[in-house]
């Protein structure tokens, strides 16, 4: 029998028992190991395929053991991350990196939550969400939920964060448009001191104009421009600017229509500062002696404008804060101007001015640039009002003034009179042939619109004067050239204007909510019209206009 002994360095000597040494011949005789002896078998290689068995059986064990730890790791990793731990397990051990199965497993959450009840199942939860995001990272942990449970409970908190977000911009934007409620105490002032001024000084209830000048006023050879307004500075930038840019201002005859509170005020601004080189009036409303179904026109006008801004207002209130507004013109009852008499009157004008043939029509905020003489040479083709129609973006381009932004095109009423893409005309730098209008049924129109709104639950426009006027002037508005109104810089859009654009302008209009003279007006901008306020004027400096 044949025994092998093994030492800690190895296979030293090979002992052979008693029978074999018989059987040999030989007894008891120890061999070096690798010795050949007749008839035995090769030692070497016996020895060697024995040596091999042990270590790799070691390797082997090794390799289980981590394999097993590994695998009890990621089991707990997978139970916390993945909406599938054996997938999980399955694709890391062979082959699949953490970072990508990572990525799978949370885009595959994401599309699985987006498609869970909608949204609806997420609103429902909002209640219960982590406040914040040290507050979700301890409530995964915590409770060991799964990373389907994380996309669930992030994108919640995503949407209840855009909800709050688009409630404070619309928030902001109602205080915004209430600021231009606002009279700033500095033009407060302005009028007292005027309405002082003309109870006290004599010079300043002096006739506008001067008594041989007053047959200019209905001269069709002057150049009429028409306002209509209670602001007393507002109204000298319009006549200042006007003059400056005018290449023949002895030629320009200016009417100041405003109502009785302004009326001393404006009248002593103006008796005071007097315009020497042009004609100018100033006429309260209360002046006026009209005809009585002017006067029950006009009053059924006002009341339902205010109608529709009140009821407008009131759906606000319901709804607390308004569920979507796309365009800053759904706040235009939030505007003075929605309830204004002077604002609503311009549809008044050949009622306003029995003697006039042609005029310019100016709003009184604001500005003229460039000489406005051609204007009166205009020729209309036969339309009652010259209008700009396109902005300087291009032929047809008129952001936020389609129909669209204007009207209620779910009303049957309106889809089947107006063109849902059409250009709405500017508003505020006009020019109107008022022989051509009084020929015309626009101011009945006006009024047929009025009633069909009232009657139909103020659901057919935003308030305002200006989409019943777009119905009523119909087929009577011939297009000017864009480069003489540049409209929109009382909105914030502003900032897509150009310099260039706002340079070549022959009139500037602060049309929208933040109007020059007030805080909230644009200040890369506000200098267009504050260069022409008389900062040396004795009632400007006392009641710190500007300041």
């Amino acid at each position: 029998m044949m025994k092998f002994y093994i030492s800690a360095t190895g296979i030293k000597k090979l002992t052979i028992s008693s029978s074999a040494a018989v059987s040999s011949g030989r007894g008891g005789v120890g061999l070096p190991v690798g010795m050949k002896g007749k008839g035995l078998p090769p030692v070497t290689r016996r020895i060697s395929h024995r040596t091999l068995l042990l270590p790799a059986v070691l390797v082997l064990g090794l390799l289980l053991t981590l394999l097993f730890f590994r695998i009890t790791f990621i089991m707990l990793e997978s139970a916390a991350f993945c909406s599938s731990p054996i997938g999980c397990l399955g694709w890391r051990i062979f082959g699949g990196s953490d970072s990508t199965r990572l990525r799978e497993e949370l885009m595959r959450a994401l599309l699985e939550v987006t498609n869970i009840d909608g949204d609806n199942g997420i609103e429902r939860s909002s209640t219960s969400l982590p406040s914040s995001f040290n507050d979700l990272v301890k409530d995964m942990t915590s409770n060991g939920q799964d990373i389907k449970a994380f996309a669930f409970k992030t994108k919640a908190m995503i949407m209840k964060m855009e909800q709050m977000v688009e409630s404070a911009r619309q928030s902001e934007s109602i205080f915004w448009h209430l600021a231009s409620h606002g009279v700033p105490k500095g033009i407060h002032c302005l009028s007292l001191k005027l309405a002082e001024e003309y109870a006290e000084n004599a010079a300043a209830r002096s006739r506008l104009p001067s008594p041989q000048y007053v047959s200019h006023l209905i001269d069709p050879s002057f150049h009429h421009v028409v306002l209509l307004t209670d602001n007393v500075l507002a109204a000298s930038v319009v006549v200042s600017s006007t003059i400056k840019s005018s290449s023949i201002p002895e030629r320009l005859a200016f009417h100041i229509v405003t109502d009785k509170k302004t009326y001393t005020a404006m009248h002593a601004w103006f008796a005071v500062n007097s315009v020497n080189s042009a004609v100018l009036e100033v006429r309260g409303l209360h002046q006026y002696d009209w005809p009585h179904e002017v006067n029950i026109g006009i009053k059924e006008m006002i009341e339902i404008h205010r109608l529709i801004c009140s009821h407008k207002l009131d759906s606000m209130k319901m709804e607390n804060i308004p569920n979507k507004y796309e365009h800053e013109k759904d706040l235009q009852h939030l505007r003075p101007s929605c309830t204004s008499l002077l604002n609503h009157l311009r549809i008044y004008i050949p009622e306003l001015f029995p003697n006039l043939n042609k005029i310019v029509f100016l709003d009184d905020d604001t500005v003229v640039q460039h000489d406005l003489s051609s204007l009166w040479e205009l020729d209309l083709n036969g339309k009652v009002v010259g209008a700009a129609f396109d902005s300087s973006c291009g032929d047809d381009c008129c952001p936020g003034r389609k129909y669209k932004d204007y009207f209620n095109f779910t009303s049957p009423i309106i889809s089947s009179k107006l063109d849902y893409d059409r250009c709405g005309w500017l508003y505020g730098m006009n020019i109107f042939d008022l022989q051509a209008w009084r020929k015309t049924n626009i101011t009945a129109t006006y009024h047929h619109w009025l009633k069909l709104n009232l009657n139909s639950g103020f659901e057919l426009w935003n308030p305002g004067a200006f989409p019943p006027s777009l119905i009523a002037f119909e087929g009577h508005v011939h297009r000017i050239d864009p480069s003489w109104h540049i409209a929109g810089l009382g909105y914030r859009s502003i900032i897509n204007v150009t310099q260039s654009v706002l340079e070549d302008g022959a009139v500037v209009h602060f049309s929208g909510p933040a109007k020059p003279w007030l805080e909230i007006g644009a200040p890369e901008i506000r200098s267009l019209w504050s260069r022409h306020v008389n900062m040396s004027n004795e009632f400007i400096r006392k009641c710190g206009i500007m300041e």
